[in-house]
């Protein structure tokens, strides 16, 4: 698919187009998330009118890891009913090409709902999926893409569609989501501004029905309202139960033109996760206790006899593939702590496994006996994506754990090291160097020192048990 908006929407020479993306990313500053970055409300305008709003999502995913990347936009140039995904092929920017997903296209188009199809009049002349490509381009290692339009549909079509996005990505955790949007399209700045502000309030409630009857009420106007609309349905179907309004500005404010009369159109760039407190999993007391729960039998079986505690989960948010640490404290002194960086199992059996692991294969401690475990206070953190950093002043002290990595030497400290140190920035990265990774003081310093950071929901037996 060749571009048609290169050269109007953005610059068509891409060393341009790459100094402008540069000089977008580089001011943006969003207000950090936490944990999971599931999708994206992202303008589709000119980038001379919305490109800085853009990139405030797009900077806050730059360098995470997503391997298939959905971008949901409405149509502009060509009605019809329906949805239509382009199967196979490629996508060209000025920036290269990218490649479509096939296997992940084919689980949508490759079903019994008549009013998903490929209508290749759907993309020829339009720019809401095209003009999202050279941001994903610039922020996201290498990744393929699944580009939908949406013409006309029902709420009952918006729920199928996200039915069938969501079994298509089943327990994956390396898929985004985009619906390229922008908001209010009138003659009046005030206008403009009154409507945008009621959408964006249904917005941050993820009222999907609400935002769906105001679009068709014309109480509320978003151009790529009904593929919001689905984003919404699918993401909370998934567990992701938070949007955040990164930034608003419409054409008036861009161009500083709000005379009476003048055409104005409103940018958003909002962001999903599934975090309300900035920790890397929303874990409610309850689901809490149950992991330090299985956290301490897991050692009393092991020690017992010797083998693995059987248990099973059923709870959705227990069985994501989170990373996780278990530390233990015996009067008040660290007695182990072992996790993974990265999930590789549901959550629930790494707690049972890293547990048994802190408890006797920590090589720093002798291994807890059966009659010291009732003097153990168990500590559980639950672990975000880690995510590449470019700079350390993307690193929150006390908020973000760090893993710095250069040749086969790693080390890693978790969040509320900072915390218990009082390090400065410079002094902990110092001493993660020196200490856990078996490298210089100074090698965090180094262009071939690799530095991700990380959040991290950390509770322990004192704060949710013993509390009660």
């Amino acid at each position: 698919m060749q571009p048609n908006a290169a050269g109007s929407f953005y610059p068509g020479d891409a060393a341009q187009l790459s100094e402008m993306l540069d000089g977008y990313l580089n001011n943006a500053n969003p207000e950090p998330v936490g944990g999971e970055i599931f999708a994206l409300i992202s303008p589709h305008a000119g980038y001379g009118y919305s490109g800085q709003t853009a990139s405030l999502g797009y900077k806050l995913i730059k360098g995470r890891v997503y391997n298939t990347v959905v971008v949901i936009g409405p149509s502009h140039s060509y009605g019809f009913s329906g949805v239509s995904i382009y199967p196979e092929g490629m996508f060209r920017t000025p920036l290269g090409d990218l490649e479509v997903d096939k296997d992940f296209a084919q689980k949508l188009v490759l079903n019994k709902n008549n009013f998903i199809i490929f209508e290749p009049r759907a993309f020829e002349r339009e720019h809401s999926v095209e003009v999202q490509l050279p941001f994903l381009q610039k922020v996201l290692p290498k990744f393929k893409i699944v580009p939908m339009v949406m013409g006309d549909c029902t709420l009952s079509e918006c729920q199928e569609l996200a039915g069938l996005l969501k079994s298509a990505i089943g327990e994956r955790k390396d898929v985004l989501v985009i619906a390229s949007s922008d908001m209010a399209h009138l003659y009046d700045f005030e206008e403009v501004e009154a409507m945008d502000k009621l959408t964006l309030a249904s917005l941050e409630k993820m009222d999907s029905d609400g935002l769906y009857y105001g679009f068709r009420e014309q109480r509320l106007q978003m151009c790529g309202m009904l593929p919001v609309v689905t984003m919404i349905i699918l993401a909370k179907q998934l567990g992701h139960d938070k949007l955040k309004v990164l930034g608003y500005t419409n054409s008036a404010i861009v161009t500083g033109n709000k005379k009476k009369g003048t055409w104005t159109v409103g940018y958003t760039s909002c962001v999903i996760d599934q975090d309300k407190k900035g920790e890397a999993a929303m874990l409610n007391k309850d689901q809490k206790k149950r992991l330090l729960r299985i956290a301490r039998d897991s050692i009393q079986a092991y020690l017992k006899t010797g083998k693995k505690l059987e248990v099973s989960e059923t709870d959705p948010a227990l069985l994501k593939e989170n990373g996780a640490f278990v530390t233990l404290h015996e009067y008040g002194e660290l007695k182990g702590c072992i996790g993974s960086l990265i999930g590789s199992q549901p959550l629930y059996l790494t707690i049972r496994d890293m547990a048994v692991e802190s408890a006797t294969g920590d090589p720093r401690f002798t291994p807890v006996a059966l009659a010291e475990l009732k003097n153990i206070e168990i500590e559980i953190s639950v672990l975000s994506p880690l995510e590449r950093i470019s700079s350390i002043d993307e690193i929150k002290m006390g908020t973000h754990g760090v893993l710095v990595k250069k040749g086969f030497n790693s080390g890693v400290f978790l969040p509320q090291v900072a915390t218990e140190t009082g390090w400065t920035k410079e002094e902990f990265l110092s001493n993660l160097c020196a200490h856990k990774a078996g490298l210089p003081a100074s090698a965090w310093q180094d262009k071939d020192t690799e530095i991700y950071k990380f959040s991290a929901d950390v509770f322990s037996e004192k704060d949710i048990i013993a509390g009660e």
